[in-house]
């Protein structure tokens, strides 16, 4: 049975930014860049080097784009230029001779600064396209829907969503690993990143995952490097402003989408089970993403004292969040939010629940998730 997927209409307007300049869009295999170029692009020029025949002529002559452009062609998309990266000398001469703007899309950002993205220097932006948010799926969104499946379209609307995230894991490991020739040793990588998954959320220790992994340390730091680069994991800073505690410096890791870490980790992420705090942080963890990338672009941060405190995130120098998979708090809960509005540096200090209802213990607000999304979107907290 075919998956039914609704149109969902999404944050990016690549028309708005293309009629300002040449754009990176950079993204996760499979969170719909391309169907987002065809519904929103027409009667754009588009090169896919994912068709063989176009890779392989465009890989002989490059300048065949501009052989082929005509002089209505205003834009132009190359989807997947990090297969070809060679691509850019000629992205460059055309922006510069004939004000051609590019759209160009990847999954990999580690081909394109080996090949030379840097050539553009700014006659490009880039753009990251995330999975599905709150805000983009309205009607459709479903958090315990969201947290077993992840918000990958094609896997969330799926009729087998562990079946599409097993064959997303696969493909992963196939398409960007091997074809793009990542590492040359595809086991040892793979073991790696399983382990990589269940250091989600946390601080890692980089010896604990070379032991478990059976891998050099060195070759740990090399592999964390690919999952960054090719956009599966996020790292997020410390936050160092605090001063009556002293604050760790080490980086926490997030995968973009917390079903491919729970594929990964080869378990599911249901209610009620112990794993279903980390799924809720790692998902919320997305929605900020999407909204610094998409509106505010605000540093993301979390901060954790040497004594042991430890708060999921920070927005800026102004806005404090703990996440909470929790009906009914205690107070306990948010104790580590008490000891950073000690602090006195920020603005606001939040508690994001499954609480119910709005409720406010001094400092500290205690928000159920779907207002807090709401407030999110809305730019309470910008």
């Amino acid at each position: 049975m075919k998956n039914t997927i609704p149109y969902i209409e999404r944050l990016i307007d690549l028309n708005a930014l293309l009629d300002k300049k040449s754009h990176f869009l950079l993204g996760p295999r499979q969170t719909g860049k391309t169907f987002l170029i065809h519904h929103t692009l027409k009667n754009v020029r588009v090169y896919d080097l994912l068709d063989s025949s176009i890779f392989l002529a465009l890989s002989r002559n490059p300048g065949r784009i501009s052989e082929e452009l005509l002089p209505q062609d205003r834009i132009v998309v190359i989807d997947e230029i990090q297969r070809l990266p060679e691509l850019l000398n000629e992205v460059h001469r055309l922006i510069e001779t004939r004000g051609v703007n590019f759209l160009l899309t990847g999954s990999s950002a580690r081909k394109l600064r080996r090949g030379g993205i840097n050539l553009l220097g700014g006659r490009a932006r880039t753009k990251y396209l995330h999975p599905l948010t709150y805000k983009e799926l309205n009607k459709h969104f479903d958090l315990f829907l969201a947290i077993e499946r992840g918000l990958i379209p094609s896997i969330y609307f799926s009729d087998e969503p562990f079946a599409d995230l097993q064959a997303y894991a696969g493909s992963y490991l196939q398409q960007e690993i091997v074809a793009e020739g990542a590492t040359r040793n595809i086991p040892a990588f793979s073991r790696f990143l399983r382990v990589a998954a269940l250091c989600n959320a946390t601080i890692v220790n980089f010896t604990n995952v070379a032991n478990d992994a059976q891998v050099a340390r060195t070759t740990v730091y090399e592999y964390f490097e690919i999952l960054k680069d090719t956009l599966l994991l996020y790292e997020l800073p410390a936050w160092k402003k605090s001063k009556k505690r002293k604050p760790l410096t080490s980086s926490k890791y997030y995968f973009f989408d917390v079903g491919v870490a729970a594929v990964l980790q080869g378990r599911e992420f249901r209610a009620g089970t112990p794993e279903f705090g980390e799924a809720f942080e790692t998902y919320l963890m997305h929605e900020l993403t999407s909204f610094s990338d998409y509106v505010s672009g605000e540093r993301l941060s979390y901060w954790r004292s040497t004594s042991g405190f430890e708060v999921d995130f920070i927005i800026g120098d102004h806005t404090a969040i703990e996440v909470k998979a929790k009906e009914n708090l205690s107070p306990n809960d948010f104790k580590s939010l008490r000891m950073l509005a000690e602090e006195n540096q920020l603005q606001r200090y939040i508690c994001v629940s499954m609480e119910p209802r709005r409720r406010k213990v001094g400092d500290i607000v205690i928000l159920p998730y779907r207002e807090f999304l709401e407030s999110l979107w809305r730019g309470d907290y910008s």
